[in-house]
């Protein structure tokens, strides 16, 4: 289906009274290569009956395609979320899309997880950092308690991702005593990742909490019983 020039050549209403509708039916077709395909055209629908009407008719088939058994087809829908954010602004997103896009953080197959990582940056970046700093750091650091470490692993990824965009404050007193919280993870996987995520954000910090909070955490790591722990923590330690 070439979207754009249909959607261009019959018109909005057209686009609406019959584009509109025949996609929404092949967004619930047996076969995910159908999907996928209609999920990639939605940016050419836009163009033609923006971003608002778009958005009202397609809510319902995105929170069913989020849950997709299909891997690609909820990695296919994520990548539209920053569009949809940006066009409608944070309360939208607050009342409509935020929990479906703290799930996929949580969702069973890497390459998802991933990409919301890289989606919860974006909105960082689009929505601000008090949005961030009240709506969004706070959902996502509640998952470092989670059972599954893969999912607690998701996190640490999300910081690293959110200092890049967040003020210096909002990383020191917000996710800082997170990543100190999940070092004592009984997870090795967990605490050398702690290491890294350090690595990556001491830049970011100033000397007075490197010197009190980092260091001597990343001294008491350098000392586990992991060598991957101890390895990472030295790593970390000479950018002290």
């Amino acid at each position: 289906i070439n979207a754009e020039y249909m959607a261009t050549l019959i018109g909005k209403e057209h686009t609406i009274n019959v584009l509109l509708p025949l996609f929404l039916a092949l967004l619930k077709d047996e076969f995910p290569d159908v999907r996928l395909n209609i999920i990639s055209k939605l940016d050419a629908v836009n163009e033609v009956i923006g971003i608002e009407r778009l958005s009202k008719s397609l809510l319902p088939a995105v929170v069913t395609l989020a849950e997709d058994k299909q891997w690609r087809v909820r990695l296919a829908i994520i990548n539209e979320v920053p569009l949809l954010a940006r066009q409608l602004g944070a309360t939208f997103f607050d009342e409509q899309l935020s929990e479906l896009s703290m799930g996929w953080l949580s969702d069973k197959v890497f390459e998802v997880r991933s990409a919301a990582v890289d989606v919860v940056r974006q909105l960082a970046e689009e929505f601000g950092a008090e949005w961030a700093r009240s709506k969004l750091i706070p959902k996502v650091l509640v998952i470092s308690g989670n059972k599954n470490y893969l999912y607690r692993l998701t996190v640490l990824f999300a910081i690293k991702q959110l200092a890049e965009v967040v003020p210096r404050d909002v990383l020191q007193q917000l996710m800082l005593p997170t990543v100190v919280k999940m070092s004592e993870d009984r997870v090795p996987n967990i605490r050398f990742n702690c290491c890294k995520t350090l690595s990556a954000i001491i830049p970011k910090m100033d000397a007075g909490s490197v010197q009190s909070v980092v260091q001597p955490l990343l001294q008491k790591l350098h000392d586990d019983a992991d060598a991957d722990v101890k390895f990472f923590a030295g790593q970390a330690l000479a950018l002290c």
